[in-house]
């Protein structure tokens, strides 16, 4: 998929270089970049080097980059499609969200013909701010004769601010989806394991990411008085943004339970969280592991294992949540060389992402998480 990679600073010459060489080496090629929110104004750099050269550019904007020193906020990487993939760039998504991203992906798929679609992976990479990422998903699912299969994250300011994050050639855009099919991609593993409490209640009134009312109380109301009886934490409107990371909600499903962060409160005591509540869903709350006892590195070690072509040493495409940063904190750095002693990786490369998707393994349903590992292994050359 990926033929390499490259980290580079954000300066005319350093991007030349590595654009021309691998031009010299893949003609045909594409170029995905990912920025950290401290370099954003250098993709219009970008996007000159990339048209001077006649490449074919696509990129997004991330909290900060992913690599062998760990978490980093300055320069870019740059990654190399050796054959430039379908793809499609939308802006503004609320307006006919489903049938605008269905369109792009059904005419994604003709440039790939003649590859079926359920041979194909759809990486997506949204903006944060889009507030019904799950359900527009679900809904494109639904529209698709055929299924690809779901992987994407999504990028944007860690303080949830609007910002455009989405970028090619020509653009660069916010509140919608940078998407590439690629066919036959190897499969990635997405998870969490944060651990369920005992309680049960129901998002009274929700829509899309802010929920208004838990079992007919102020939402905030009912939180503060469930982490307080679970976790004996004292939540109060000061600490809110402190607190609130390490215990989120989790969304009902009939096979799983998906984690949704509270990350903003607002005057009337409603609760904004990343990623949609749908109306009266079925909530439990969540309760962010210690470091020590997550169970998500013998997760990923076990699925490595059962993927025989992945026992040599090779890069690993990685996205790691900021949320799930946030709430472990300098612990964070110790789980990235975990997961790289776990996956046999030669060289991590990747973002900080803001919210995660994969697909449920039989159905092929697209889901949406926080607080994820995303680890896509790439096949060396």
């Amino acid at each position: 998929m990926f033929a390499v990679q490259q980290l580079v600073e954000c300066r005319r010459d350093s991007i030349d270089a590595v654009l021309e060489e691998w031009q010299s080496r893949w003609p045909t090629l594409c170029v995905l970049a990912l920025l950290p929110e401290k370099e954003k104004s250098h993709v219009p750099l970008l996007q000159r080097c990339a048209n001077r050269l006649n490449l074919p550019l696509i990129g997004a904007i991330f909290p900060a980059l992913l690599g062998q020193p760990g978490f980093m906020t300055e320069g870019a990487w740059l990654l190399c499609l050796e054959r430039a993939p379908a793809r499609f760039l939308l802006a503004d998504l609320q307006d006919q969200g489903q049938a605008r991203l269905v369109e792009a992906i059904q005419a994604a798929h003709q440039q790939t013909w003649p590859d079926a679609l359920e041979n194909c992976t759809l990486f997506t990479i949204f903006d944060a701010m889009v507030p019904n990422i799950g359900s527009l998903m679900e809904q494109v699912h639904v529209s698709l004769a055929e299924q690809p299969r779901y992987l994407g994250v999504s990028a944007g300011s860690e303080t949830f601010q609007p910002m455009p994050c989405l970028f090619d050639n020509e653009k660069i855009v916010g509140n919608g989806v940078l998407g590439i099919l690629l066919p036959n991609a190897p499969r990635a593993v997405v998870c969490h394991e944060y651990s369920v409490s005992e309680s049960r209640f129901w998002a009274s009134s929700s829509h899309g990411n802010r929920i208004e009312s838990i079992d007919n109380r102020p939402a905030f109301e009912v939180y503060q008085a469930l982490v307080k009886s679970e976790y004996g934490v004292d939540l109060t409107r000061d600490n809110f943004y402190q607190l609130a990371v390490h215990f989120p909600f989790g969304v009902m499903t009939a096979v799983d339970v998906l984690v949704r962060i509270p990350v903003s409160l607002g005057d009337d005591g409603s609760l904004y969280c990343v990623g949609e509540i749908p109306p009266h869903s079925m909530l439990r709350l969540l309760c962010a592991p210690k470091q020590n006892d997550s169970r998500c590195i013998q997760v990923i070690q076990s699925a490595f294992a059962e993927t025989a072509q992945f026992t040599d040493p090779h890069p690993l495409f990685f996205f790691y949540c900021a949320g799930r940063k946030l709430h472990f904190e300098e612990h964070a750095a110790t789980e990235l060389e975990q997961v790289k002693r776990a996956t046999n990786c030669s060289n991590l490369y990747g973002a900080l992402s803001l919210g995660e998707i994969d697909s449920l393994d039989e159905l092929l349903l697209p889901r949406f998480h926080n607080a994820a590992l995303v680890c896509w292994p790439q096949r060396t050359r």
